[in-house]
């Protein structure tokens, strides 16, 4: 490694010479821009929108667009002016926990050598910093810029964490922040235990870039003028989930199966879990609903029978009343010519 730095941490009265390295390395796979039809690298020129003029970097200056077609000219000479008093120091603030540094503040890292006779003073910060179990904010002038950065201990080296300034990390701003938005008990308990399903260590070495892998692989079959084999096609995003509940309770079955645990059926023994005990009241008090207005209408259905049986019996009764009175007329009938006679 290079360093791109050299300086001083100011830790109290003691200061301790050190070199500064990038401790990070982007991985990705560059190309160049060039003519298809013969590979030229296509250039780019520094012209002038005003004269036309291609301009040399040493005639580039900067310039602050401060509106109305009018810009402010900023040479070296200004930058060299500007009071970073501490443009070859490490200058140590304080120390506060680790936990207490959100790390979004956090932007670029760097490893700390000890340089010259500063090693004994180097390792005693080191040590002093993992016995106390803090980190260090400090300040430092890097590239023209006064930044803010954390000094803590990472494998036996001190680690410099520069940080974003407060008022450069946005304030969200999303309408479902307003929307009053309810979380159903057993909702939570199917997130939680998805969770806890899909809980392990964090071993950062086991995950690897598959694109960049694969883009390798066109490479070098381009390169060595062989086929280039099809990468394997990546499983689709699932659909968005109409039934939540469902849908995290497939999940959770899913990572039991991907640990190679026996998924969860149901009727088996077991105590009974927060999602088990909610769902089994839930469908107990929908059992129990469900038997009231049967009960209700089995007993109107009684009663309406009941108050049915009186009726059709005094129906009965009138009945065969109504059809004797024919009978008597024919008797009468028969009965008066012999009294005449």
């Amino acid at each position: 490694m290079r360093a791109i730095w050299k300086g001083a941490v100011s830790f109290g009265l003691v200061s301790i010479g050190v070199k500064l390295y990038s401790a990070t390395e982007e991985k990705d796979i560059r190309f160049h821009q060039v003519h298809r039809e013969d590979g030229g690298r296509i250039r780019y020129k520094r012209t002038c929108s005003v004269c036309g003029e291609e301009v040399t970097y040493d005639d580039i200056a900067k310039g602050y667009d401060i509106g109305g077609g009018e810009m402010v000219i900023l040479t070296d000479e200004d930058f060299a002016d500007l009071p970073l008093t501490s443009s070859r120091a490490i200058d140590v603030l304080e120390f506060v926990p680790a936990e207490q540094v959100d790390p979004i503040l956090y932007n670029k890292a760097y490893f700390l050598e000890p340089e010259g006779t500063a090693t004994k003073p180097y390792v005693l910060l080191r040590d002093a910093l993992i016995d106390s179990e803090r980190v260090a904010i400090v300040k430092v002038a890097l590239r023209q810029r006064e930044q803010l950065a954390t000094l803590r201990v990472r494998e036996g080296v001190l680690l410099l964490n520069t940080m974003l300034w407060p008022d450069e990390i946005r304030t969200p701003d999303f309408g479902f922040l307003d929307e009053d938005l309810k979380v159903r008990p057993p909702e939570l308990a199917m997130a939680s235990s998805l969770i806890d399903s899909m809980t392990g260590e964090f071993e950062p070495d086991v995950f690897t870039d598959d694109y960049r892998a694969a883009l390798q692989e066109v490479i070098d079959a381009k390169v060595e003028g062989r086929e280039v084999v099809q990468p394997e096609e990546a499983e689709e995003a699932p659909a968005a989930a109409v039934d939540l509940m469902a849908a995290l309770k497939a999940s959770v079955e899913r990572a039991k199966a991907s640990r190679g645990e026996q998924p969860t059926r149901g009727g088996g023994g077991g105590e009974p879990t927060p999602i088990s005990s909610a769902r089994s009241a839930q469908k107990a008090a929908e059992k129990k609903a469900a038997k009231a207005p049967a009960k209700k209408t089995a007993a109107k259905k009684t009663a309406e029978k009941k108050a049915a049986e009186p009726a059709k019996k005094t129906a009965a009764k009138k009945t065969p009343a109504k059809k004797a009175e024919p009978a008597k007329k024919t008797a009468a009938r028969k009965t008066a010519p012999r009294k005449s006679a």
